[in-house]
């Protein structure tokens, strides 16, 4: 068995796949562009959600993004632009938004989100790992007899899936988060769901890995690859070869680019979340949703985040000004006495997630290439899906059966 392997790409997946690479027994060199201390797997949420059973290809989305596409605070902001690829993943978006394609999808969320949470509790067990997390569910909360409907409705497929979900009232919410505000009319409490937090989640992983042996290179863009014929030999940074017996691309929004070279079409577009941090000390002791806005509250060991907006404005890290004060001006609606300052919002940061058009990620072998894994393309729910992710390429990359079916997830599927 080839033993050496290239890993692009050091956000979660990248990082949760060479873990598992290193377990099966696999010389492991890690390459990003990044110094890793930044972008989508340092600023998200945290939550480890298997309630989160719905893609965001769904139903209704291709007609409330168009209602939403020219306000630029809401929650989902699609930039619209001629370019070739975003017209190409808009088209397969919209085909991908019906009630067959996303009832298809519960299973396959529901079998990788469930086996991430056992993942990151047994990695939690190992000598190397203290980091925070914690199992007290998730709340979901409503302003709107609208949002309460839809939220009762996942709350009932999230129930037939054994899953545990719990209708709530206001005063049964206010009981379990005494700072919920008088206008929330009531919400779900998802009992299925984790929260972490993730730079220390990043820390241990990375300080684990290189004392497992991992070589974990940052600052170093994978450009091109060497080929010979259909498999890889290299790949190419501006300075160095980095040679290989088997690659894997977690390279997240920038993956689609890397494997133009040999003819793969990997649909992505980066959705672009945003993040502010309250070190302040705030009576939220339950992480939530508010329902009307999409911002996820999370209280972490250093701070409370709060995290939110799906941008779909290319690849790019510019901060907008008005998504980080849409965040923080729906807080104050959702809690008493409970608002964001002007110099928490100014230190807000981003990252961008990769999007596919079915919501479904990319996780399985390159048709066009034989010795390269792809695992990308987890939009939100990369945390709750990346040790799941790195367990079933390290299986397949081993020539064993993975440890559950990844055939939702081929990136070679036609949209």
């Amino acid at each position: 068995m080839s033993r050496k392997v290239v890993v692009i790409g050091g956000g979660i997946v990248g990082l949760c796949t060479a873990f598992y690479l290193e377990q099966e027994g696999y010389q492991v060199t890690l390459l990003d562009q990044s110094d890793m201390n930044e972008g989508a797997s340092y600023v998200n949420a945290g939550f480890i959600s298997p309630s989160h059973l719905i893609p965001l290809a769904s139903p209704g989305m291709v007609q409330q993004g168009l209602k939403w596409m020219f306000r630029s605070t809401s929650p989902l902001y699609i930039k619209p632009r001629l370019e070739k690829e975003f017209l190409l993943w808009a088209r397969a978006f919209q085909k991908s938004c019906t009630l067959t394609k996303s009832e298809k999808a519960v299973q396959a969320i529901k079998d990788i989100s469930v086996l991430s949470v056992q993942l990151y509790q047994e990695m939690r067990t190992l000598p190397s790992f203290q980091f925070h997390l914690e199992h007290k569910g998730l709340l979901t909360l409503c302003l709107t007899e609208k949002a309460l409907e839809k939220e009762q409705r996942l709350a009932q497929l999230v129930n037939r899936e054994s899953l545990g979900a719990q209708l709530l009232s206001r005063r049964e919410l206010k009981t379990l988060e005494p700072s919920i505000s008088e206008a929330v009319i009531g919400g779900v409490h998802y009992h299925c769901d984790w929260h972490s937090t993730p730079y220390l989640v990043m820390q241990q992983l990375k300080a684990h890995l290189k004392n497992q042996g991992v070589t974990i290179i940052p600052k170093q863009a994978v450009v091109s690859f060497k080929m010979k014929g259909t498999a890889i030999q290299a790949a190419q940074t501006a300075t160095t070869a980095y040679e290989g017996d088997q690659f894997v691309l977690a390279a997240g929004s920038w993956s689609g680019s890397l494997v133009k070279q040999f003819g793969h079409t990997l649909l992505l577009q980066a959705g672009k979340g945003y993040r502010i941090d309250v070190s302040r000390k705030l009576p939220i002791s339950l992480p939530a949703i508010l329902s009307e806005t999409k911002v996820a509250v999370t209280p972490m060991e250093h701070a409370t985040r709060f995290a939110g907006t799906m941008e779909l404005s290319g690849i790019n890290k510019k901060i907008r000004p008005e998504r980080v004060s849409a965040i923080a001006n729906a807080v104050p609606n959702y809690y008493e006495n409970i608002s964001v300052l002007e110099e928490e919002q100014a230190q807000a940061a981003c990252g961008l997630r990769p999007v596919t058009p079915d919501g479904l990620p990319y996780i399985g072998f390159s048709s066009q290439c034989k010795n390269l894994a792809i695992a990308t393309g987890h939009a939100m729910m990369g945390w709750s899906m990346a040790p799941a992710t790195g367990k079933v390429i390290a299986a397949l990359l081993s020539g064993k059966k993975p440890p559950i079916s990844a055939t939702a997830f081929d990136p070679n599927r036609k949209f």
